[in-house]
Order: structure tokens, then sequence, then C-alpha cells
């Protein structure tokens, strides 16, 4: 069974860092991109970065210049660096990957979430 493990959230003044980490565990074979969506309240989810297999990064406008996701493929983790937060960036930030894996008889694609973590940022 693959899991995917978030770490790293908590209260922040806006200005400040913070860093998440995802873990991936269970019989990974392969990972192909790695991505971190986040969800404030009443809002839908909505895609913050993402990193492909070759290391290859995208983001959403609004944290251009100021979040960072990279990936370590030896530990099977995906890591954002979150600098000069804003009240804004308030919300629940989650991990999702596209996890080949293998059963014991066969190798399975599929997307995985993590449970979430909560990141707020106020005075």
């Amino acid at each position: 069974q693959v899991q995917l493990v978030e770490s790293g959230g908590g209260l922040v003044q806006p200005g400040g860092s913070l860093r998440l980490s995802c873990a991936a565990s269970g019989s990974i074979f392969s990972i192909n991109a790695m991505r971190w969506y986040r969800q404030a309240p009443g809002k839908q989810r909505e895609l913050v970065a993402a990193v492909t297999g070759s290391s290859n990064t995208n983001y959403v406008d609004s944290v251009k210049g100021r979040f960072i996701i990279s990936r370590d493929n030896a530990k099977n983790t995906v890591t954002l660096q979150m600098n000069s937060l804003k009240p804004e960036d308030t919300a629940v930030y989650y991990c999702n990957a596209d996890i080949r894996s293998w059963s014991g008889t066969r190798y399975t694609m599929a997307n995985y979430w993590g449970q979430g973590t909560q990141v707020t940022v106020s005075s």
C-alpha cells in the first residue's frame, strides 16, 4: 500500500518561511510528477507547484518567486519551501503524486494524496 505523509505545517507570521515535506512509502517502483495543492476555507483546491520526474517545475502565478518545489528521488520525497508568506497563503496543503507500485503480481500506476497539513499565516 502506497502512502504519502506530509509534515512541516504550522503558524507563521506574514513574511516568514515554512518548509513542507512529503514522504512516499510502500511498494514503490517509480514516481512521476509530484505536486503540492492547497485548499483555503470556502475555496476550491488549487495546484500550487509541481515537479516532474526530471525535476522540471512549474508554479501558480501567486507563488512564483516565493515558493520552491524540489524532490529527492532517492528518498521518494518532495519539499515545498515557502518564503515571504502572506495571509492569503493560509490553507491546508496537500501532497500529490503519480506513483507506479508493485502489487506482487503486476505494476499499477495511480494518483495518491496525502492527508494534508495546515499552514496559517497570521500576525
